[in-house]
């Protein structure tokens, strides 16, 4: 019986070869997840910050329709601006998010509502790193 000899060099290269995507690979998995995560909680952090902005908005129109329905001036709120069209405002602000509510009275003991703006402070990139600008 004739012994043929198994050639291990092609089979090494290609079990190499494998074993180095298989690397990559999981590599890139392992980075793609922190990311998603790191995304995930950024935006956990946003709609926690907008939500806990809504309960205060929804906390100071309690308040002002308890306040009228006791007889009290709505002037008398404090921390309130009030413009030239009668229009009330009241501005919470949380981080670099802000809640600005506007309110108009209406008849004797309520109130409508005309304005419900959540906004983020917003301030554009203006570093370009490391491009050449030719000079």
């Amino acid at each position: 019986m004739e012994h043929i000899p198994i050639r291990l060099g092609p089979l090494a290269i290609l079990l190499t070869v494998i074993s180095i995507c298989m690397t990559t690979l999981g590599i890139l998995n392992f980075t793609t997840a922190r990311a998603d995560l790191s995304l995930a909680q950024q935006y956990a952090d946003t709609v926690r910050i907008r939500y806990e902005l809504e309960t205060y908005g929804q906390e100071f129109l309690r308040q002002v329709g308890e306040f009228l329905a006791e007889g009290g001036d709505i002037a008398e709120i404090e921390d309130i601006e009030r413009d030239e069209t009668g229009v009330i405002r009241k501005v919470f602000s949380e981080n670099q998010f802000t809640l600005t509510i506007e309110i108009v009275p209406e008849g004797d003991s309520g109130v409508r509502v005309c304005g419900w703006r959540i906004r983020k402070a917003w301030e554009p990139d203006t570093d370009m790193g490391d491009l050449w600008l030719g000079e």
